[in-house]
């Protein structure tokens, strides 16, 4: 059933990416919390090396953490707007 989950959290965020405008100033409005360190109006990929991943959302998009560093990998969690979450495995967290 997890790989169900994952396999259609994949597929979700394949198909929000797909969709986003490429080079776009639009960023995400408010605050997105990695690991304690706070990005106002963010926009983009943010790695991290400490474990476990912290990702709080404050922003008005939803929050996508990947498996791998740079973005990459599997998408493991999607974190919505006003959600957190804390991640054992996750390496980098993107959002729009």
């Amino acid at each position: 059933m997890r790989r169900i989950a994952l396999s259609l959290g994949s597929l979700m965020a394949a198909g929000t990416l797909a969709f986003a405008v490429p080079g776009s100033a639009v960023a995400a409005q408010g605050v997105l919390v990695v690991n304690g360190t706070a990005y106002e109006d963010p926009s983009g990929c943010y790695d991290t090396d400490i474990r476990p991943l912290s990702v709080s959302n404050h922003t008005d998009e939803v929050a996508l953490v990947f498996s791998e560093a740079g973005c990459s990998g599997q998408v493991i969690e999607l974190v919505n707007p006003g959600d957190e979450t804390i991640s054992e495995s996750g390496k980098s967290v993107y959002i729009n």
